[in-house]
């Protein structure tokens, strides 16, 4: 049981306006105990203003502690991978490449198309064509689908991808804009680029030719 000493301590912590936690922690008796000791003395309001003033910091202390692992795990995670994933031999593209297709491409229409809002997606899948398959650049083609609530950025969407792309304005078919039942906001109205559709040209050979890949990569048997 707490000395009556302990408890008057309290109080009188509590009446310089001092924290629950503040005061166990100064005198070594759990908080419960202290907020049942302290239930009947009120707070004036410097004191409670003051109070919540160290709340909101104590949050924003917690909060970029948090932000600092995450970016110490980002960075780990970065370089375990970078140790691992150096360079893609001829045969590792291709796999990537291939299991990337299988499951983002088009499989049932004869075409060869691959569709993704990541830049970096639709430009790795350029790579494995041109490396892979030998695709020349004038074959490719892109279609961007937006909602209709970015119509007046069409122009800008369409100079966007073919920048990050590196495919010519001439070769980005007719943008489809998207109607939605719900209206639809967007946090980043302005970083908003849409979905976009990466297509080969003349595929018929080179759609058999994956198709097949991706057949013997599914029967493959574990070792």
């Amino acid at each position: 049981m707490a000395k009556p000493q302990e408890k008057n301590r309290a109080l009188k912590l509590r009446k310089q306006g001092k924290s629950l936690k503040e005061i166990s922690e100064e005198i070594g008796v759990g908080k419960s105990t202290i907020s049942l000791w302290c239930r009947d003395i009120e707070l004036s309001p410097t004191q409670i203003k003051r109070l919540r003033k160290k709340m909101n910091e104590g949050g924003y202390i917690g909060a970029r502690a948090q932000y600092r692992r995450r970016l110490e795990r980002i960075k780990r995670g970065k370089e375990w991978g970078d140790k691992r994933i150096s360079n893609l031999s001829h045969r590792d593209l291709f796999l990537s490449g291939l299991s990337l297709y299988w499951g983002e491409g088009s499989k049932k229409t004869r075409q060869v198309r691959v569709s993704n809002s990541d830049p970096a997606v639709i430009n790795f899948m350029i790579r494995w064509f041109k490396d892979i398959w030998g695709v020349r650049d004038e074959r490719f083609a892109i279609r961007i689908g937006i909602n209709v609530a970015h119509k007046g950025r069409v122009k800008e969407v369409e100079k966007y991808w073919s920048k990050v792309t590196g495919i010519p304005m001439e070769q980005i078919r007719k943008t489809t804009l998207i109607r939605s039942k719900s209206k639809k906001n967007y946090k980043n109205f302005y970083e908003h680029y849409g979905t976009v559709r990466l297509e080969v040209r003349k595929p018929a050979e080179l759609y058999y030719k994956i198709m097949g890949s991706i057949d013997a990569l599914s029967n493959v048997k574990p070792v």
